[in-house]
């Protein structure tokens, strides 16, 4: 009876000694596939081919007569447009229709590269082969002897290498050729915020940058008495609104802008970016905003029809319920 007894207790340390072992493995497994940079080259190799030849279906004699027609140009307006609507799903979180999202920015780059293909300009493994190697030599900290311990100071490095690059451009360049403006790498079809956050950080990289915050603070407090004092000038309508067809309202909206971009300088220097602050601030809006106009359905009546009293009441509410 004793003997029996130990062989079952026996039997129930093995297994549980086997539970442990499997749940060890179990998670050894799952540690290993939520490693953070993790490569999914292998997998990823056949099914980006397969893509490429399906475009280039599409693209050749028999394919379909739409993406037969399409121009860089004609299809241009769709990357904004997607890259967008990538954007809006990151911002709400949503990351099941974030895959489907840059499966259709991919189709652009896919789509714009056989384009060029046709045309002898380039093909899709030029690209590719291009950014990898424009991301390996912007990463001397990992891929070389750089030292960079934290994100902003690899900001820091990223800048310096690519005005480094700049020069290089410049010095190999014809001396009969003007040389490329620091800023002329920067897009004018930028949002405009973001446009300003990539200006001043070229302009930093070159070492014009303000010493201190309260610096900075200072140029926006300079800028703001500089506007007020355009407006003053500028004559204006029953309203207090600047008539358009004025001289002063260009002086104005430049001052307003000098504001805008001295605030962009602000968030620089905090280490904040100016783009996604705003972008955050009009969700923020809608969201209160949409609080208000159901309240306003729930009493049965139109947004527009209440009074400010009533609006700023409900604005109120909204925020104190964190909406």
């Amino acid at each position: 009876m004793a003997n029996r007894a130990k062989r079952d207790r026996d039997v129930q340390v093995e297994a549980n000694v086997q539970a442990k072992t499997n749940a060890t493995t179990e998670n050894s497994v799952q540690a290993e596939a939520n490693v953070q940079g993790r490569s999914h080259a292998d997998a990823a190799a056949p099914a980006f081919g397969a893509f490429v030849d399906t475009i280039a279906t599409l693209r050749a004699p028999g394919g379909c007569p739409w993406d037969r027609e399409q121009t860089h140009a004609s299809i241009a307006k769709n990357m904004i447009e997607e890259a967008y609507e990538a954007v809006d799903t990151i911002e709400a979180a949503d990351w099941m229709h974030l895959r489907e999202e840059l499966g259709d920015v991919l189709l652009q780059v896919v789509l714009q590269s056989q384009i060029a293909a046709d045309a002898q300009e380039f093909t899709i493994a030029d690209v590719v082969t291009d950014v990898n190697a424009k991301m390996i030599h912007r990463h001397p900290h990992v891929f070389g002897d750089a030292q960079a311990e934290s994100a902003s100071e690899v900001l820091t490095l990223w800048d310096q290498v690519k005005l480094n690059d700049a020069r290089i451009a410049q010095t190999e360049a014809s001396v009969t050729s003007e040389p490329a403006g620091l800023l002329d790498g920067v897009p004018t079809s930028f949002p405009a915020l973001m446009q300003a956050q990539k200006i001043s950080r070229k302009a930093v990289s070159a070492g014009f940058e303000w010493d201190t915050l309260d610096a900075v603070w200072e140029q926006v407090a300079e800028e703001i008495q500089e506007l007020k004092a355009a407006y003053a000038a500028a004559p204006k309508d029953a309203k207090g609104k600047v008539e358009s067809a004025a001289p002063e309202a260009d002086q104005v909206e430049l001052e307003l802008g000098d504001v805008l971009f001295s605030l962009v300088n602000v968030g620089r220097k905090m280490g904040i970016d100016a783009e996604s602050a705003l972008r955050a601030t009009c969700r923020k809006f809608r969201t209160r905003w949409a609080f208000m106009e159901g309240v306003a359905f729930g009493m049965g009546c139109r947004i527009e029809d209440l009074s400010m009293d009533k609006l700023q009441e409900l604005w109120d509410q909204s925020k104190l319920l964190g909406a």
